[in-house]
């Protein structure tokens, strides 16, 4: 039997009380503070209506080890807690909780926990919000502290390794980053070609784009966006479709396993590599399919990894077209040099970057899947741990108790005969 288990059958062996959090915690809300007023240089953070700090200011009106959460804003409900001294803005609730009844990093969990039931209850209007009144009402569950402990110990550690994993992950990455940059910079030790010379560089032409009927969800052509690109790769699971008429016409591009994709319109410069195409493919507007000319003096793998890294935004940057919304135009990207070390050089370039991708973004093998299946855990424990059996029976109760309080008020309104 765990810890857990032997206190729970000492101290609550018949379930637990549950109260409404205005019982149990104070809930207010913060003041306005203008941007203006504002550092990055300012000690302490200003917390509003979002899911982070939205900068720093040089004063506090609230203490550290606090719950906090967004009033209004397209965030309203969201949860959070602050370890710090901090600025409340006015979209900002602050939770102080009674300490002899409520450990409030248990409460935090309570509250994370029914988070998405928060959000769903938004109040509409122009700008989404969450009362304090429905603040207030929230029901949590009150065991004996000794309880809350263990569960908010049990529930810390599984944090805690989420915050390890996520740090590693990000270490890698800045890693990756780092051999990247070291391993594509050759400076004027190899030959460069212009992009245009040693790739072809295709795209849709004009700007005719696909009616709305023309969108498949089903079919045997897929039609690749710049959305369906993850990690490098193509998402064929979110792909649309389109009919075999219209491939026909997309001879142009057409694709095949080994392309490069970057796009040129929306969010510039974004690359993938076609790896896992099991049926015909084309493009949607907006993406460029680039394909080496000769694979035994430029390969395609290589060409990816180069694209990727930040060389091209960077030569481009003041080249884009348009106004609000910026065009990566072929006419640019034509010039891009490309670096072309011998063929054994850009293998070898490959298989290190491949190896460090794989270990950075593989959703089967790597990090990521690792902190998904762990936030999973933590998920999970956290909602069986914080699951009593009687909130829906309180609930019930308190449902009859006020019913029983307008009936009586209703008879004691009547006049006496």
């Amino acid at each position: 039997m765990s810890r857990l288990d032997e206190l729970i059958k000492e101290l609550c062996p018949n379930g637990v009380e549950y109260k409404e959090l205005g019982e149990i915690a104070k809930v207010t809300i913060g003041e306005f503070v203008h941007k203006d007023k504002q550092s990055e240089n300012a000690e302490y953070p200003v917390f509003n209506g979002g899911i982070s700090n939205t900068g720093y200011y040089n004063d506090y009106n609230e203490e550290k080890d606090k719950i906090i959460m967004s009033a209004r804003g397209a965030n309203a409900g969201y949860i959070n807690r602050v370890f710090v001294n901090y600025w409340a803005g006015n979209s900002c609730y602050t939770i102080n909780t009674n300490d002899e009844i409520m450990n409030w990093n248990f409460l935090y969990y309570v509250l994370k926990n029914k988070e998405k039931n928060i959000l769903n209850e938004q109040q509409t209007g122009s700008i989404p919000s969450i009362s304090k009144k429905q603040v207030e009402g929230i029901l949590v569950p009150v065991p004996p502290l000794e309880v809350q402990e263990e569960i908010v110990r049990i529930l810390d550690n599984f944090t805690a390794l989420t915050a390890e994993l996520t740090a590693e992950l990000t270490a890698r990455k800045k890693q990756y980053s780092w051999y990247r940059d070291y391993l594509l910079t050759f400076e004027n030790k190899v030959e460069k070609s212009k992009l245009s010379e040693v790739a072809t560089i295709k795209a849709r032409i004009g700007w005719q784009g696909l009616t709305k009927e023309e969108y498949l969800i089903t079919g045997n052509y897929y039609l690749i966006t710049g959305t369906d690109f993850q990690n490098g790769e193509i998402n064929l699971k979110n792909c649309y479709y389109v009919n075999e008429e219209r491939y026909i016409q997309d001879k142009n591009i057409q694709l095949k396993n080994d392309d490069v994709l970057v796009t040129k319109d929306g969010t510039l410069g974004k690359v993938a590599y076609v790896s896992n195409l099991d049926k015909p493919a084309t493009l949607n507007s907006g993406i460029f399919v680039i394909r080496s000319i000769d694979t035994n003096k430029l390969l395609n793998r290589y060409l990816f990894h180069y694209l990727k890294a930040p060389y091209l935004m960077k030569y481009a940057q003041n080249k884009l077209t348009g106004g609000t919304i910026k065009h990566l135009n072929q006419n640019v990207i034509v010039d891009f040099e490309i670096p072309l070390p011998p063929l054994e050089v850009q293998k070898r370039i490959v298989e290190v970057l491949d190896n460090f991708e794989k270990i950075c973004n593989d959703l089967n093998i790597g990090l990521p899947a690792e902190i998904e299946a762990r936030q999973k855990q933590y998920e999970f424990y956290r909602n069986f741990l914080l699951t009593f059996n009687n909130e829906e029976i309180y609930a019930l109760s308190k449902q009859a108790s006020k019913q029983a309080s307008k009936q009586a008020s209703k008879q004691a309104s009547k006049p006496k005969i």
